[in-house]
């Protein structure tokens, strides 16, 4: 891989969190230059540069990772230079001992990291006073208050819409998976068909993770966020949902397995089999009024509609009921049967 393109994202940050970066940078400037006299303040720019995050919830902790340490860093090197003085070898050694702190500590990375380079910064800033310590730490402080009021005060962002899109998609996916398995008994698929559809009903469960982590992002972005409280009712119902789906998930690769596993050409010619085609063609026209649903639900919504609601009631019948037992698929026909008894529990919200 050429080495020059890992310098390079995948995707561009988003335009308006550019422009609250500068903003914010800005800003902490100025208001430092305001307040504390002195040189510039690079402790201000560095913070505001780093705490203006894609969340108000990243951005806070980011500001209490770097202001805890800048008060580590600083106390350190202030100390180490009224005892040391302030030679090479007394940053080298300020830079090892915060290392040192930061594992000791289990800080995180950006802490971590920070400690040191507030330390080796100012004993290399020039002369190190208590007070000049001290209009650090403060400069530190007020960068990282300014960027988080920037980015709460600037359309703070909320990221609702990719895990709102993920949940209706995987509804859509896991829809497709039912009625493939419903398609394959009714035409008698071979062993290669069903592994193939194996495969698609394994890959759901990627798309679910992914789904699930969209969601996660989105719960984050309407932490402390202000404009959160109008989004929180669609994304507690998404969440309804992907659970849902993921017991759904389960229940259709489980399905797919078991008749890779165990179908036969005289597989079809069974009536119940046929019965359970139809049911889980059911649950797949039921999963896609699911995805329109969810699809279709406007972000700005506060309606408290169930997510797992039909338009026109679900397409589920009542549970099937075998009279005579097939000789040689009988185990597989009484697996697919209680599948399908639990799917209906999860989509009606029956109890066991």
């Amino acid at each position: 891989m050429n080495p020059v393109a890992r310098l390079r994202s995948s995707k561009r940050t988003p335009l308006l969190q550019v422009v609250k970066t500068a903003v914010a940078v800005v800003a902490a400037v100025l208001l430092c230059r305001l307040l504390i006299q002195g040189p510039f303040p690079t402790f201000a720019a560095i913070a505001a540069l780093l705490v203006v995050q894609p969340s108000i919830n990243q951005s806070f902790v980011k500001g209490l990772e770097r202001s805890a340490g800048v008060v580590l860093g600083v106390v350190l090197a202030t100390g180490a230079h009224l005892l040391l003085g302030d030679a090479v070898w007394v940053v080298l050694l300020v830079i090892v001992v915060a290392i040192l702190i930061a594992w000791a500590l289990r800080l995180t990375p950006t802490s971590a990291t920070q400690v040191g380079i507030s330390g080796m910064l100012v004993l290399t800033a020039g002369v190190v006073t208590p007070n000049y310590s001290a209009d650090r730490v403060l400069e530190t402080v007020l960068g990282a208050v300014v960027a988080l009021v920037v980015n709460a005060v600037i359309v703070p962002p909320v990221l609702l819409r990719p895990g709102h899109l993920a949940v209706a998609r995987l509804a859509r996916d896991t829809a497709a998976a039912f009625e493939g398995v419903a398609i394959g008994l009714t035409e008698g698929w071979d062993q290669d068909r069903w592994h193939e559809a194996l495969l698609r009903a394994r890959a759901l469960r990627q798309q679910h993770v992914q789904a699930e982590a969209s969601l996660v992002s989105a719960q984050e972005s309407l932490t402390m966020n202000p404009r959160g409280g109008r989004h929180r009712t669609i994304l507690e119902r998404d969440v309804a949902v992907a659970e849902h789906l993921r017991v759904l998930v389960t229940r259709v690769t489980g399905m797919t397995r078991a008749i890779r596993d165990n179908t036969a050409p005289d597989l079809r010619s069974d009536p119940m089999v046929g019965r359970i085609a139809t049911e889980l063609a059911r649950i797949g026209a039921d999963l896609r009024a699911l995805g329109r649903q969810v699809e279709s639900t406007e972000l700005a919504s506060t309606s408290e509609a169930e997510p797992e609601a039909m338009p026109d009631g679900p397409a589920l019948t009542a549970p099937l009921e075998v009279i005579r037992p097939n000789s040689r698929h009988w185990i597989l026909i009484g697996a697919l049967l209680e599948d399908v008894r639990r799917v209906r529990e999860e989509l009606l919200g029956e109890d066991d």
